[in-house]
């Protein structure tokens, strides 16, 4: 059984809100249409979801320690994953490919600012890192 982390799982939700925001603004832009945004953005918090717990779970246990270069590989491996997702989703519901692929490469371009930012300041949060939390209390 797959023990959940709540550190991992806090950082699926808020990265997740702020990439549906995304989602459904660039959607809305290029497809003119609330209902297919809402849509996709709908079905994509759900895929996105499980995507990116998997995705952070398998980089908790990378051993990539310098902080920039972990943020900046993390960032673009989980970009090219959410981005096909994206494309997918878009053809399935509007049947249109060049359109998928449109909405999946502006896409791509604002959301790695937008994860990179989210990396940084999450690495500066303790919440859920009780190994990093206890070596903060003996130092004191």
């Amino acid at each position: 059984m797959i023990k959940l982390s709540k550190r991992h799982l806090a950082k699926t939700i808020s990265w997740r809100i702020v990439g549906t925001l995304d989602t459904l603004i660039f959607a809305l832009l290029l497809t003119g249409d609330i209902d297919t945004s809402l849509s996709l953005s709908g079905y994509t918090v759900i895929t996105k979801m499980v995507w990116y717990y998997l995705h952070e779970r398998a980089w908790f246990r990378a051993s990539i320690k310098n902080a920039n270069s972990r943020h900046l590989i993390k960032t673009i491996t989980w970009r090219g994953i959410g981005t096909l997702d994206t494309i997918l989703i878009s053809f399935l519901l509007t049947g249109n490919g060049a359109l998928g692929l449109q909405i999946g490469g502006v896409e791509t371009i604002t959301k790695m600012v937008l994860y990179y930012v989210h990396e940084k300041l999450w690495y500066k949060i303790n919440f859920g890192l009780d190994r990093r939390n206890e070596k903060k209390m003996k130092r004191k």
